[in-house]
């Protein structure tokens, strides 16, 4: 069984070097950008695509096997019988699932979340809380055949986890392989997902409920539908009230290469259009060619047509090597943003199977079992922290948010404590759980604290950069016990006295 989550085309790109004039605002918020839509849940905002399809044997799940984790999912995965590019990290999951891998090579289990856990995904949407991930597009595979049951409880596991973490959530209907689809998809709407709309964490934009579909146009053969039935479906969807995006290919505006030909109707009939960038880049030579010669004329194609623009933004196959530590992510964060476009999509959160994900993934050959051939994020030689993607995309998307200036320049460490880096607070010991956002230099009172992803009596370890102080206060306005730190401090329960749990404000000098 081909458990890829699409079938995609490999496409080459010339290096290009133009560079425009830096924009210091979002184009979206002052209207420069374009006059289709004014910010919502979408516009303006980062969007994740999130699968949300792991399963184990053993997790209660009714497809009662190791959904995509492995080829033969009634076996448990090894380097024989393995799905995925790469490893994530587990620390924080309080359930995971022995598989038949070496252990890792610090010694440890090689072991798996699953996705049916509520605790899986509330740590997931937890982390996007955390990270500045704003909304989640959870994809919809056809539910017609016997992975129905399980993706039917994501969905309310997503929305249980959304509405949690104050995120924002929609169904992303992908419509690869769906034989049936312009029936099916209907129907599942109406008689099934429609009733997540009444979830207060539901995304809306410019006051309709938001639904994304998948697929149409791409020249592959397991997505043959006729222009006429694309078309009825993103027009019956836009008469139920809903704003419909479309996940389309790279080359729609032309239809050419991965796009067919005689779709534009289809691709114009779209409230936003978000076209996929998955095995179309791996450098930033390539990042720049796709600014330069499609980037900017789909923004100007979809600004002539009312549309609202959400390119894909990936953080590159870390098995190929693609990632150059996230200087590709970060060069398509600063194109698009000096493009204007309306909102940013990740490709993917959680997609360990094609290697593409920004979730907590394996530092280094400690957290990767032995012998498995899996590259961890140090693969180039640079260490990189576990979240280091998600920190990264919280910092790409303060710049798209007008939050920080543009810069070419990625200002995110690998690894936090470093350089310019800043402060970062850790929610447990020895620098696990949630991380709060770098912090500079400066003042930070509770409210400040609160809004950087470190609660008032929350941190229990934290990384300083070399030659930089901290002083931590157990109240709020610099008040009350301080304890003064000048470099890491993996542990508070071991400062005098017991500093951990107490944090509430602090100076950074």
């Amino acid at each position: 069984m081909d458990l890829s989550r699409r079938n995609f085309l490999a496409l080459s790109a010339a290096a290009g070097t133009g560079i425009t004039a830096l924009s210091t605002s979002p184009a979206w918020a002052t209207g420069t950008g374009s006059t289709a839509s004014p910010p919502g849940d979408v516009v303006g905002k980062i969007t994740v695509g999130y699968q949300g399809w792991f399963a184990c044997a053993g997790d209660g799940a009714p497809i009662n096997g190791w959904w995509h984790w492995s080829h033969n999912w009634g076996q448990p995965p090894s380097p024989s019988n393995n799905a995925i590019a790469s490893w994530p990290d587990v620390r924080e999951y309080t359930s995971t699932y022995q598989t038949a891998y070496s252990n890792l090579g610090n010694g440890q289990p090689a072991r798996l979340f699953s996705s049916y856990d509520q605790q899986t995904v509330n740590l997931h949407f937890q982390w996007m809380q955390q990270y500045g991930c704003d909304t989640a597009a959870l994809q919809r595979f056809n539910p017609t055949g016997g992975e129905g049951p399980t993706r039917d409880q994501m969905a309310v596991k997503v929305r249980q986890a959304a509405e949690q973490y104050g995120r924002k959530f929609y169904i992303m209907y992908d419509a690869t392989d769906w034989a049936n689809m312009q029936t099916e998809m209907k129907a599942d709407w109406i008689n099934k997902m429609r009733v997540m709309t009444e979830s207060p964490a539901y995304a809306r934009q410019n006051g309709k409920p938001v639904i994304c579909i998948w697929g149409f146009g791409f020249n592959e053969p397991n997505k043959t539908w006729p222009a006429s039935v694309c078309l009825d479906v993103v027009n019956w969807f836009k008469s139920q009230g809903l704003y419909v995006i479309g996940g389309v290919p790279t080359h729609w505006r032309r239809g050419v290469e991965d796009s067919r030909a005689g779709y534009l109707d289809v691709y114009h009939a779209f409230n936003m259009l978000s076209p996929w960038m998955v095995g179309r880049i791996s450098d930033v030579a390539g990042a720049d060619h796709y600014y330069n010669n499609v980037n900017q004329q789909d923004q100007a194609d979809c600004n002539a047509h009312g549309i609202d623009y959400q390119p894909c933004v990936i953080p590159g196959d870390l098995q190929s090597g693609h990632r150059r530590h996230g200087d590709l992510m970060w060069r398509q964060f600063y194109n698009l943003t000096r493009i204007g476009v309306q909102g940013m999509y990740i490709s993917m959160f959680d997609e360990y199977n094609e290697g593409n994900q920004i979730a907590k993934t394996a530092e280094s050959s400690a957290w990767i079992p032995n012998g498995s051939g899996i590259r961890a994020l140090d693969e180039d030689g640079t260490p990189c922290s576990s979240d280091y993607y998600l920190r990264l995309t919280a910092d790409g998307g303060r710049m798209f948010k007008g939050q920080i200036g543009v810069t070419p320049n990625r200002p995110t460490s690998p690894m936090p404590g470093q350089g310019g880096g800043g402060v970062v607070f850790y929610q447990h010991v020895d620098y696990l759980g949630s991380a709060g956002q770098p912090l500079g230099r400066g003042q930070y009172t509770a409210a400040q604290l609160a809004a950087a992803g470190v609660p008032s009596l929350w941190a229990s370890s934290v990384r300083i950069p070399p030659g930089w102080n901290v002083t931590i206060y157990a109240g709020d306005n610099f008040t009350g016990q301080s304890w003064n730190r000048t470099g890491d401090t993996p542990n508070f329960t071991t400062l005098v006295p017991n500093a951990n749990d107490q944090l509430v404000s602090c100076r950074i000098s």
